[in-house]
This record gives C-alpha cells, sequence and structure tokens, in this order.
C-alpha cells in the first residue's frame, strides 16, 4: 500500500480530523512550522476585531473595567494552568519568554544568596543562556554548563538554580522533568523549565513533579499570533516570598495609588511589570481556548502517530536522511530534525513547493508537526516531496542556495 493509501485511510479514522477546519491555512501549503509560529484559528480574527472596535473604540478607556482588561493577564494565564499541570493562581500571560526568564532566575538567585551558578546546556535556546549572561555580567550569576548525561552530576552545593528547556529547540529531544527536578531539589537547588516547545503540544505536569518555576511562550503551539504574550509559573510555596527584579507599576499591589514606593502584589500578579498588551492577550485567548478544547494528551498521541508515519513515508522512497531527533516519539517534542550538509538549501527547495518547515544553523532540517492543523495526508506529500528534491538535485539551484539575512 502506497503512503498516500495509508494516510487516507488514517484521516478517515482520525477523530481530531475536524480541527483542521477551526484553522486558516492556505491552500497547496503544507505547514510544518507551527513548532515555529502556530496557524492562525479562524476565530481570532473576529476576537480581535471586537476588542479594537467596540472595547477600544467604543469603550474606551472604560474597557480597563467594563471589559475586563485588568484582568486579562491573569485570566488567559488561569486557562494555560491545566495546560501545563498547574493551578490557575501560578500562572499569568505577560511579556516575552526572554523578560520573564530574566524574572525568574534573578528571584531564584535571591532566594538562595549563599549560592550563585545557574546551571544550564551546551546548546540550549540562545535566549536562555544570554539571560544567564546578562546577570553574570552584573554579578549576580556565575554560568554552569553541562552535557545532557552530565547534568545530574553537575548539581553541586554551589548551584542556585537549574534552568531547562524541556522539549530542545533544534533536536525535540525532551528532559526527563521529574528526575532532573528531584535530583536538583537534592542538592537544595531550585529548577526552572522552559516550556516553550513544550506547551499545548505534550503533555506536561509542573505540580505533579514539584517544579519552582517555569516560563513559555504563546506563539507556537498556542496559536496566539507572532509576538504572543508569553507566560510564567510560580509554584504557590514560592510566592509569599518571590521578588522579581522588574518592579513594574503593574505588579505593585495597587498600581493606581501612584505612591513612590514599590510594594509587591500578592501573588502570582506580582510577575507583572508594565500595562499588559490587550490585543495580544485577546488573540493568545482564543488560541489557548482551542488548544485546551482539543485536549494536549489527544494532541500529543496525534503528533507521535504523524511522526512516525512521515518517517515510514521516507522509508517508502528510498530517503535516509541522518535524524537527529532522538528516533522513539516517545523521547521526542512534535518534531523531526535531519542533518545534511545543504539543509538550508533543502529547506529553501521545500518551500518553493508548498512546504514549509524551517532550517537551524549549521546543518538542520527541522520540521514540526502541529497535530492540531495537520493531517496524514499531509505528511505523505511532504514526504514525496523531500525524496522529490533530494533525488532530483533541484536544492543546488542558485536562488536556493543564498541566504538572506533573516532565515
Amino acid at each position: 500500500m502506497t503512503p498516500e493509501a495509508r494516510a487516507a485511510e488514517f484521516d478517515a479514522a482520525d477523530p481530531l480530523a475536524n480541527y483542521r477546519e477551526r484553522f486558516m491555512l492556505p491552500d497547496g501549503v503544507i505547514y510544518l512550522d507551527g513548532n515555529s509560529l502556530g496557524a492562525l484559528p479562524k476565530a481570532t480574527p473576529a476576537a480581535v476585531q471586537r476588542v479594537v472596535e467596540q472595547e477600544w473604540g467604543e469603550g474606551l478607556i472604560r474597557s480597563w473595567n467594563d471589559a475586563g482588561w485588568f484582568e486579562a493577564a491573569g485570566r488567559v494565564g488561569a486557562k494555560i494552568a491545566p495546560l501545563i499541570g498547574a493551578a490557575p493562581h501560578e500562572v499569568i500571560a505577560c511579556d516575552s519568554t526572554s523578560v520573564n526568564l530574566f524574572k525568574l532566575i534573578a528571584a531564584a538567585l535571591q532566594m538562595l544568596p549563599g549560592r550563585k551558578v545557574v546551571l544550564s546546556e551546551p546548546g540550549n535556546f540562545p535566549t536562555d543562556l544570554y539571560m544567564i549572561a546578562g546577570l553574570e555580567a552584573q554579578g549576580l550569576a556565575t554560568r554552569r554548563l553541562a552535557e545532557r548525561d552530565r547534568l545530574a552530576q553537575a548539581l553541586d552545593a554551589d548551584v542556585a538554580l537549574l534552568m531547562l528547556t524541556h522539549v530542545h529547540y533544534k533536536t525535540g529531544a525532551m528532559h526527563d522533568m521529574a528526575a532532573l527536578t528531584r535530583a536538583a531539589h537534592e542538592a537544595g537547588a531550585l529548577v526552572l523549565w522552559d516550556l516553550s516547545h513544550s506547551t499545548g503540544a505534550v503533555p506536561v505536569d509542573l505540580n505533579g513533579i514539584g517544579a519552582d518555576f517555569a516560563v513559555g511562550c504563546g506563539y507556537k503551539y498556542l496559536c496566539g499570533g507572532p509576538g504572543a504574550p508569553a507566560f510564567a509559573f510560580v509554584a504557590e510555596r514560592h510566592q509569599a516570598e518571590l521578588q522579581q527584579p522588574l518592579t513594574g507599576w503593574f505588579g505593585h499591589a495597587a498600581p493606581f495609588a501612584f505612591t513612590d514606593d514599590y510594594a509587591g502584589a500578592p501573588g502570582i500578579d506580582r510577575l507583572q511589570c508594565g500595562t499588559p498588551p490587550v490585543l495580544g492577550l485577546a488573540a493568545l485567548e482564543v488560541g489557548v481556548e482551542l488548544i485546551a478544547e482539543i485536549g494536549v494528551e489527544r494532541l500529543y498521541g496525534k503528533s507521535q502517530a504523524l511522526s512516525e508515519f512521515f518517517l515510514e513515508s521516507l522509508m517508502a522512497h528510498g530517503v535516509a536522511l541522518e535524524l537527529v531527533s532522538p528516533p522513539r516519539s516517545a523521547e521526542r517534542g512534535n518534531q523531526l530534525s535531519f542533518r545534511h550538509a545543504e539543509a538550508y538549501a533543502i529547506c529553501q527547495a521545500l518551500i518553493a513547493r508548498g512546504v514549509i518547515g524551517d532550517f537551524r544553523a549549521p546543518d538542520v532540517l527541522r520540521l514540526g508537526f502541529a497535530p492540531a492543523y495537520l493531517s496524514f495526508a499531509d505528511m505523505a506529500a511532504a514526504a514525496r516531496h523531500l525524496a522529490e528534491v533530494l533525488s532530483s538535485g533541484e536544492w543546488q539551484r542558485a536562488e536556493f542556495r543564498e541566504r538572506a539575512a533573516v532565515t
């Protein structure tokens, strides 16, 4: 049976197939970059238009109260919470992933004043490492990196914080969150998880593993749009003593008292800094609600099936690329990454055919499987296109090999 025939059978039996109609996807495009920017839910334009035309246009400043703008960050955070195994009062939707990382790294260091080391791994997402470097430049932190299989051994009495990305952005490899959180706590350290490639994609249980802190973005699997607000998680047991360094007015206990001295708001609201981005939160809320409706467990199950079928389809076409993602689907997130010296050109050739994946330097072709809107037919077609690109050598054309400033 051909991959196309098998795909038709799988799609006919897929209980999530109808959700594809809830997203805006261009005709003739197979979108394998949802792990970088999620597709647009069809309900989002109307939701944002309502906020713009009615709440802003007609309600004007009254909408901070009448339309619930003041509560938006906490309301959206509470809707994200069950997707990551947190309580509603432990998550706030605000700022960017980078800013939230800075806040929580600094807060963790302040909670353990006798320790300065922030432990992570080489090859972690750059902004995570850059945030450590920024605090290190101020003399507040010391960065230590250890390979994935040596992280537990690198935990000692100097480590204040273990900071890792659950699903690796380049390879898709997943850490054992429970084991590493337990190891850090046994060493007297705190743990901060970056869930940017996990939230809405793979099951996460922050309270089940006893996590301390977490961050994540809203524009990948949560489909909140480019630059969507991120979120931050602080376990309830830490909220009373948490001192975040960016003491902006929206994190104040009484922001409209306009006093000269800062007093942090109780609970998770303290993690806010400046005025919340109401339009961004409106778009994010639609995506969060849709992903929650589908269910993370069901999404992850389908993504595993999609990635396994894609690999089988490649084999059927005789394609043998070096897989840098874990070969077992249970050990990776919703992506497959392949190494090839000409990965950039291959990626561009695929995009020209309407198969949108992405490239990660220096030599990785990364394909994301966002199961809310991808089909098994997409997998069969994408595998065929990749096989044809490789066998025809069309990636060698000059327009595919010339790299733009932004890729």
